[in-house]
């Protein structure tokens, strides 16, 4: 099991839950410093300005070709969009599903087909797009299961101010359940 940061990158809190979920790695966009961001909007715009999509994206797929194992990505925010966008790889080996929680930026790829499964779980509602006009229009999909939360974005993650200790907790003991 590998997890996929979001655009905190590599925190305490996220190490913590690798620990819990006996997860091998950790994917981040900053080669596991941790930044220590203020907030969203700090580490948004940091990530933004100096990695990018597409450098992330190259990040982890460079990860995954070197897996001799089969493995299972669960990733969050930026990094389930990334697992998304890598979904599409054909060239992409020993992945065998992805768990991708909140990833916004997948509403500006809906024409990925993934190549592997992948469980898309969303939050009760985002900013900038219907949610459950975008869930519909997925699960169409083959390979794609769309579970919905009644939790916002950021659930999972400490550091956000939509953190929920409860949806956290639900999530972690489904994980252990369903993603080894």
């Amino acid at each position: 099991m590998i997890l996929v940061s979001d655009v905190f990158g590599k925190t305490p809190a996220l190490i913590k839950l690798s620990e819990e979920l006996n997860a091998k790695v950790i994917v981040d966009p900053y080669n596991g410093m941790n930044m220590n961001f203020k907030n969203e909007a700090e580490a948004y715009s940091y990530f933004i300005e100096h990695v990018g999509l597409e450098e992330y994206l190259s990040k982890l797929l460079k990860m995954t070709e070197s897996l001799e194992s089969i493995s299972s990505l669960i990733g969050f925010s930026i990094g389930a969009s990334i697992i998304w966008k890598l979904s599409e790889k054909l060239s992409v080996k020993n992945i065998e599903r992805g768990i991708c929680y909140y990833g916004s930026q997948i509403r500006n790829f809906k024409d990925i087909n993934p190549s592997f499964e992948v469980e898309l779980i969303f939050p009760k509602k985002e900013d900038h797009f219907d949610v459950l006009e975008l869930q519909t229009e997925l699960s169409r999909k083959q390979n794609v299961k769309i579970i919905k939360t009644p939790y916002l974005h950021g659930f999972m993650n400490l550091y956000s101010t939509n953190y929920s200790q409860k949806g956290y907790i639900e999530q972690l003991n489904w994980l252990r359940l369903n993603a080894g």
